[in-house]
């Protein structure tokens, strides 16, 4: 009998954005290094990152009903209920996900957590956007890369350096996705706070050595070039397909969009 792959080990004295994230959303999966940052972050950083959970249930349930019924989600993050698996499949029994991140934590938990509908699927994968030819690699063996695929890059490119182009990586695996599939996108920005809440944010991360790198709507944008984004565009969270809609002054520290592959 084969020696089974030791599991990759928790590095409880780093923080990672995942845990940070569940921190931000009440969750209690979490390290002191995590709580550290998330102490230090503003309060408005907690219901950015309800805002963005929030836009993500919304537009997986509007992929779902939409037809597509095969999800590849990087930079998955704690499992939460109800996550993305069990809003799609709740639509769409038959839905295949794919799941990817790069902390330990999230696979322990994934292993435990994560059950697929009776007709579907639901798969994890140790892996790093960096890499995204070693995730699609993975995902082939999942996925039907002949149909659409919804592609979830959620709270996740914010987090790449300008230096680790962020641009091509997203393109990498954009490129991979058949005509039909969507792109389901959000990414801190800038462009709705003051810049000594800027600074206390980046500041955080930076002091627990997670580069963030905060953008501002065209710079965002770039991340669609070459896809059609479906109505009401990049927008703010709460303004991605609320009902009922959200006041028209209200925004968040996300962009959010959706884009269908050509």
């Amino acid at each position: 009998m084969a020696a089974a792959t030791p599991k990759p080990q928790v590095d409880t004295s780093k923080p990672h954005p995942a845990r940070v994230y569940d921190y931000l959303l009440g969750g209690k999966d979490n390290y002191p290094v995590d709580r550290e940052i998330g102490k230090q972050l503003p309060d408005v950083s907690k219901r950015d990152a309800q805002l963005n959970r929030a836009f993500m249930h919304r537009a997986c349930a509007w992929v779902a009903r939409s037809g597509v019924d095969q999800f590849l989600d990087i930079g998955t993050g704690i499992p939460t209920e109800p996550n993305l698996h069990q809003i799609v499949q709740s639509i769409a029994p038959a839905s295949r996900v794919v799941y990817t991140d790069n902390d330990p934590i999230v696979l322990r938990h994934a292993e435990a957590l994560l059950v697929s509908a009776p007709e579907g699927v639901t798969d994890y994968v140790q892996g790093d956007v960096r890499a995204p030819e070693e995730i699609l690699a993975h995902a082939r063996t999942v996925l039907d890369f002949s149909r659409p695929v919804a592609l979830s890059l959620i709270a996740l490119m914010h987090f790449i350096p300008d230096e680790e182009d962020p641009y091509g990586l997203t393109r990498t695996l954009v490129d991979a996705l058949p005509s039909g599939s969507v792109l389901l996108f959000s990414h801190g920005t800038a462009d709705f706070q003051p810049q000594n809440l800027v600074g206390r944010v980046t500041g955080a991360y930076g002091k627990g050595g997670i580069s963030l790198r905060l953008r501002s709507h065209a710079e965002v944008r770039r991340f669609f070039d070459g896809l059609d984004l479906v109505p009401p565009g990049l927008v703010t969270a709460p303004q991605w397909y609320q009902v009922p809609p959200a006041p028209a002054d209200e925004h968040s520290s996300f962009y959010v969009g959706a884009a269908r592959v050509r």
